[in-house]
């Protein structure tokens, strides 16, 4: 008999009815993810082989919602490259649909009986006030364990940006700021590192921000992209010390703005030829031609390129395998997108916690889906230039 019937013979034996489904549930995920980790790294727990193609560093721990109950999981890591279960991928749509609409009545203030009706409508058994209040614990619990989770390795590229919700505070219906903060690490992997909310985007709230991730271990920032605020910009140079890219997208539409109706499409081409040189040095010779040509007629333009042209430009400094998705903040507009069609369905957020609550749960299953996705978002040989540590930098063919 091998060992892991061995085991769960044992298993059987020993556990009481009540658990023994639950504690089959997690034997068998375990076996699977060893399995998968197996298969993924070449060699079993503890075999030396040449066929290896990377090494395990330890397990971090997850708790998995199951019909039999929570199962507590821990997931091997490795040291390159990511491990996630195929059986954690994410939850099905309508399982989805009904976990949004539960988060979405309870912070609407939706009676229980209200909610009760709900659920039932769409073909659940009902919900009662200490499930709700359970359920949003729960989430609570998991949407600050990701928020607060030390952040590993080195995240050479940092998309930072805000979006607006509004809010009740004291009687009254404010706007707040939710800034949103996604790197892309050494792996070439994508994760929402961080979340805050605050009155608006001013400088001390965003050196806040970032200081908060330096704390929770950001480093090896190389790049980082938003839009022109100054708030940022100042942030940005005092906390990280590094290198800023000003959104190519936004600075085009200011610039339009300096030309007149009948001329913006001739303008927007003549910037776009600029940003289609080769490297930074070309560039920036097409970038002073072009604002030096357009300097009689669209004066205000041309002083706007002055000014902007060493932070539009930075992108190009960096490998040009990554440039289309570094000279903008499409990544991260994108996920605003997603939370902005989410949170409209709530229009007016009852508080703060609120809005934590289910912004961070739309966050965390993004940075889920990313991490199951096969392609990376970026490539280890293409990242390897910008990494700080030689030996991390180097592609994952290296045998132990």
């Amino acid at each position: 008999m091998t060992k892991p019937m061995m085991d769960l013979k044992e298993l059987v034996e020993k556990s009481a009815d009540a658990d023994l489904l639950r504690d089959m549930i997690g034997f068998a995920a375990e076996r699977l993810m060893e399995l998968e980790v197996g298969a993924k790294t070449g060699a079993d727990y503890h075999q030396k082989t040449p066929e290896r193609k990377a090494q395990r560093n330890g397990y971090r721990e997850r708790d998995w919602q199951t019909r039999a109950g929570n199962v507590e999981l821990r997931i091997p890591k490795l040291r390159t490259g990511s491990y996630f279960p195929s059986f954690l991928e994410p939850r099905r749509a309508t399982e989805k649909a009904l976990s949004a609409v539960i988060q979405e009545a309870y912070v609407h203030g939706v009676s229980t009986r209200s909610m009760d009706d709900l659920v039932q409508a769409m073909g659940g058994t009902g919900i009662s006030k200490s499930q709700v209040s359970r359920l949003c614990e729960e989430i609570d619990e998991r949407v600050d364990a990701f928020l607060t989770r030390p952040i590993d390795g080195e995240w050479p590229y940092l998309w930072i940006d805000a979006t607006y919700l509004k809010v009740r505070q004291g009687g009254r219906i404010v706007s707040v700021a939710v800034t949103i903060a996604v790197g892309v690490n050494i792996d070439g992997r994508r994760e929402v590192l961080g979340m805050s909310i605050g009155p608006s985007e001013a400088e001390t709230f965003w050196t806040e921000f970032l200081r908060d991730l330096v704390r929770r271990g950001l480093c090896g920032v190389k790049l980082v992209i938003s839009d022109a605020h100054e708030g940022i910009k100042a942030s940005v140079a005092r906390v990280l010390n590094t290198s800023w890219q000003r959104c190519r997208v936004h600075f085009q539409r200011n610039a339009l703005a300096h030309a007149g109706k009948s001329s913006r499409r001739v303008v927007s081409a003549f910037i776009a030829t600029a940003f289609a040189q080769p490297d930074h040095a070309a560039a920036k010779a097409q970038w002073r031609n072009v604002a030096d040509q357009v300097r009689d007629k669209l004066p205000r333009l041309s002083g706007l390129m002055d000014d902007a042209e060493e932070d539009v430009l930075a992108y190009m400094t960096f490998p040009h395998q990554h440039r289309t998705k570094l000279h903008s903040t499409n990544p991260i507009e994108r996920l605003n997108g997603e939370i902005k069609r989410r949170t409209d369905v709530v229009g007016i957020f009852p508080n703060e916690a609120a809005i934590r609550r289910l912004v961070g749960a739309i966050l965390m299953e993004q940075t889920e889906e990313w991490t199951v996705q096969r392609a990376r978002y970026m490539t280890l040989e293409t990242l390897a230039p910008v990494c700080d540590d030689p030996i991390i930098s180097l592609p994952a063919t290296q045998t132990d």
